[in-house]
């Protein structure tokens, strides 16, 4: 079957001289999944219009062979969706990319939060990559508790932060994960995603974005 996916991307944020957006390969490696698998994709964002990549994420360091240089000349990220213009209904499954990007604006925004719900009522998939899972975070039911109440997430380490990078941030993603769910950070695993219920799947870091990918296929092939 195939399935209709919403991918979710940040608008990029400037903090003083630090400015972020989505991780590249968070984005690049569950899209080119999907799309293999015979999905079809829509690209949203907070604010509509063009996402926003975090530059690091296609430095040397971090993109090696130059698979998020390439990916990002396509220009998936430009003229995106307005999440506030779209439903959950419409969607099987909702995967929002990682980046510290998302922690600023994705996790706060309202039409995120109802999708989410929206979609989880359905019987849909929701995943979060890396940072992201910081809009499960701020996500309730409609009965008020926190959509991870009692169960199993994960996210980046408070301990794999970088040190340049913390003074910017607006809050802990692992705290707060801790405060709604079961967070585990399996840090003597080199890939980590975990199922907090048949439905919601977070992942760990951007070397665990191919784990994702693998689970998203899976579980979009059984609904």
């Amino acid at each position: 079957m195939m399935a209709k996916v919403l991918m979710v991307i940040s608008n990029g944020v400037q903090v003083k001289n630090y400015r972020t957006g989505y991780w590249s390969e968070e984005f690049r490696v569950p899209l080119k999944a999907l799309e293999d698998a015979g999905h079809e994709v829509t690209i949203a964002s907070p604010k509509g219009g063009d996402g926003v990549v975090d530059e690091l994420s296609l430095s040397e360091q971090w993109d090696p062979n130059g698979e998020s240089r390439a990916f990002e000349k396509l220009g998936r990220n430009k003229g995106t969706l307005r999440l506030g213009d779209l439903s959950g209904k419409d969607y099987d499954a909702v995967v929002f990319v990682g980046g510290h990007g998302p922690m600023f604006d994705v996790a706060y925004d309202p039409a995120a939060h109802r999708i989410i719900n929206e979609i989880y009522d359905k019987g849909g998939i929701i995943a979060a990559e890396c940072h992201a899972p910081a809009v499960l975070a701020q996500t309730v039911r409609p009965n008020g508790e926190p959509i991870l109440a009692g169960k199993k997430v994960t996210g980046f380490p408070d301990e794999w932060e970088p040190a340049d990078v913390v003074p910017h941030l607006p809050y802990s993603l692992e705290q707060e994960l801790r405060k709604v769910g079961e967070y585990i950070s399996a840090l003597d695993q080199p890939k980590f995603a975990v199922w907090a219920d048949k439905q919601i799947i977070t992942s760990r870091d951007p070397a665990s974005s191919e784990l994702m990918a693998e689970e998203l296929v899976k579980a979009l092939g059984k609904l």
